[in-house]
């Protein structure tokens, strides 16, 4: 009776051992786990929210995407995201792995999901940029005291310069202590216009006061407006905001991360590429970024955390 016991318990540690080494093997023909420990998906899914009111965007970033594909050696897809939330999201799911994501967007995606940035725009020759308010060039609005009282459009409340540096800066100069106080006591309404350009465009055609928006937003809208630059001026800046991101999910394996940025960078000595960013986000050059580098968003995140709903 002990040996068939014996025996069984063998077969069984057998069976356990051989369960496990099936699992292991399944894996590794999966190809999930790459040389750097982390994960290698069959497709890397690239995630983008237009900056402008765009149908095109899909068909504008698929170059990039087959570029990147060709470096990498690897299926790439781009995918056209509803706003920046919905990017966060996505790659808090590990639904997209590279994220072309503004400062605020990056800060959520850092905190709440390990997201890493790797790289930013140039625009200008810099690293930094700020936010823009644009009136009517006939409103009579001369400072941002004279925007008590009008309504403000804005892309959306997850748009680094769209929302949360002119918020910041509005709240610490006229002494409102949240956001929505500032909405409903210092605006009479506001606008989620979706874009930076349909903001401005708000503006344009008598909609809205003011908008928020990037620098110089007016100059993306000349073709459709050719008075743009007449009938919209600016009044004021924001502090500098550092550009937007390249960023990549925390699961992605070391290895292919470097591979990433490597490609990205290579991406500068190529001209069509270059062409296809500056089509989509304005970036005149991809460089290499460090998550120090937003510090001044976490800041300006911390005291806005519990007060903007986004």
């Amino acid at each position: 009776m002990k040996k068939f016991y014996s025996l069984l318990l063998v077969l069984g540690l057998s069976l356990v051992l051989a369960a496990c080494g099936s699992s292991e093997d399944a894996d590794s023909a999966d190809g999930n786990s790459g040389e750097g420990g982390g994960e290698t998906p069959d497709t890397l899914v690239m995630g983008f929210v237009p900056s402008q009111d765009s149908d095109t965007i899909a068909d504008t970033v698929k170059p990039l995407a087959d570029q990147l594909s060709e470096v990498l050696g690897m299926p790439v897809e781009g995918k056209v995201m509803v706003d920046y939330n919905s990017l966060v999201e996505a790659m808090g799911a590990n639904q997209v792995q590279i994220g072309f994501i503004p400062a605020f967007g990056y800060v959520l995606a850092n905190e709440q999901y390990g997201v890493e940035v790797i790289l930013k725009s140039e625009r200008y020759g810099s690293g930094t940029y700020k936010a823009q308010y644009v009136v009517r060039a006939d409103s009579g609005i001369e400072s941002l005291e004279d925007l008590e009282g009008k309504v403000w459009a804005f892309a959306d409340k997850g748009s680094t310069s769209g929302y949360l540096f002119p918020a910041n800066q509005l709240m610490q100069k006229f002494g409102y202590d949240t956001a929505a106080e500032l909405e409903t006591d210092f605006f009479s309404g506001v606008q989620q216009a979706g874009g930076h350009d349909t903001a401005a465009i708000a503006v344009y055609e008598g909609d809205a006061d003011v908008a928020t928006t990037f620098d110089d937003v007016r100059t993306e809208l000349e073709e459709e407006y050719p008075d743009v630059m007449e009938k919209l001026k600016v009044i004021g800046y924001s502090d500098d905001i550092p550009n937007d991101t390249i960023s990549v999910t925390k699961e992605l394996d070391d290895e292919l991360v470097k591979k990433i940025k490597e490609a990205f960078l290579g991406f500068n000595e190529n001209e069509e590429m270059i062409k296809i960013m500056n089509e989509v986000y304005n970036w005149d050059a991809i460089i290499e970024a460090s998550d120090e580098e937003y510090q001044v968003v976490k800041d300006t995140y911390k005291k806005f955390k519990d007060n903007i709903e986004l």
